[in-house]
Formats: structure tokens, C-alpha cells, sequence
């Protein structure tokens, strides 16, 4: 019971269940800056940078917010850091649903 009370708790406090959605239109045009690195269809342009296109809409949300608030070290954050901090809720919701939108593995 108590692992449900948990689940319960921690989903009421994810953005896609408090009736935040992204659009991914509107994180399509958001990622112009996102493409250099991580490619125009969401394929890494270098093998340092990952692959976003087919992610999981929710693990994108918290790995951008993660970078944003500094939580997230090692690799590429330092880089990471000035490209997100000027990114409101609504803009990182937008481009998760936009790179979860893709197919895994480019444009086909």
C-alpha cells in the first residue's frame, strides 16, 4: 500500500499530470539552437553529444530541468547549462514532446 501512496504522490507531482502538456510544434521551432549539437532530426551531429529524437518525454523534461538548476554534472554540462537556463516550463515541455515525437532513428 505504502508503494502506491508513493507512485500516487510522485505522479501528482510530474508536469504531465497536473495538466501541462508540451506541443511539439512549437518545440520544433524552439530547437534551432538544440540542432547544432544534436542534429536538425534529433541525431547527434558528434559522438559526444546524445541522440533526442524518440526519448522518452518525460526523462527529457528532468534531464533539461536537471541542467538547468545544475544538478546534472559530467560530460557535456558545463555546455549544457547557458543553453537551457533562459528556457521557461512551458519551452522544455515543448521540446521534450518534440524530441519524444521523433522516430529513434532520424528521419526515415
Amino acid at each position: 500500500m505504502r508503494k502506491w501512496m508513493v507512485f500516487a504522490a510522485a505522479l501528482a507531482f510530474t508536469p504531465l499530470a497536473q495538466g501541462q502538456e508540451g506541443d511539439p510544434e512549437a518545440g520544433k521551432g524552439k530547437s534551432t539552437v538544440c540542432a547544432s549539437c544534436h542534429g536538425q532530426d534529433g541525431i547527434s551531429t558528434a559522438p559526444i553529444y546524445p541522440n533526442l529524437a524518440g526519448q522518452k518525454e518525460q526523462y527529457l523534461v528532468t534531464s533539461i530541468k536537471a541542467y538547468k538548476n545544475q544538478q546534472r554534472e559530467g560530460g557535456q554540462s558545463a555546455v549544457m547549462y547557458p543553453m537551457v537556463s533562459g528556457l521557461s516550463e512551458q519551452d522544455i515541455l515543448d521540446l521534450a514532446a518534440y524530441y519524444a515525437s521523433l522516430p529513434p532513428g532520424g528521419a526515415e
